[in-house]
């Protein structure tokens, strides 16, 4: 189990998620936001929704742990999440909005969190059992990760 200052750290990441991610796009342009990350990825516009849509679905996850006895999670195809026009053509700005007042509540959230709450769990169908911990620690990193590709293609494009 980690200590309560490394979860405070995670908690921090997520807290320091939404702007870290408006200030990796602040002034693209669309065309530079229809750019992939990588050879067949994701465009950066994708990537922002991405994170709104699994962010989301972080939050519920983390308050069905926290509120039911050992939920079942429904696991949904970000793949195709990704290509719905919803993410692939939208404007960015709603999902920029929805990350700003979604951690607010996820910190408000994980920052009530009871110390032998943490090891509560979830079956999820392909992950297995996992716990609100786990959680915790995948999703400290996967904003900072999807920021840290949209920050590489800027510096490889010279944006």
């Amino acid at each position: 189990m980690a200590s309560k200052e490394d979860r405070r750290e995670k908690i921090e990441r997520i807290r320091a998620l939404p702007g870290e991610l408006e200030e990796a796009v602040r002034g693209l342009g669309d065309e530079q936001l229809d750019t992939p990350y990588r050879e067949g990825g994701w465009t950066v516009r994708q990537v922002v929704h991405h994170l709104a849509d699994s962010h989301l679905n972080a939050f519920v996850r983390m308050k069905l742990i926290l509120t039911e006895d050992h939920p079942t999670l429904k696991p949904y195809d970000q793949e195709r999440w990704a290509d719905r026009p919803d993410a692939s053509e939208a404007p960015i700005d709603p999902s920029l909005l929805i990350l700003r007042g979604l951690h607010r509540r996820w910190v408000e959230l994980l920052s009530g969190v009871e110390e032998a709450e943490w090891t509560r769990g979830a079956d999820h169908p392909e992950d297995g059992r996992v716990t609100l911990e786990g959680l915790l620690r995948i999703y400290a990193r996967h904003g900072a990760n999807h920021v840290g590709q949209i920050l590489r293609l800027r510096t490889a494009r010279g944006w």
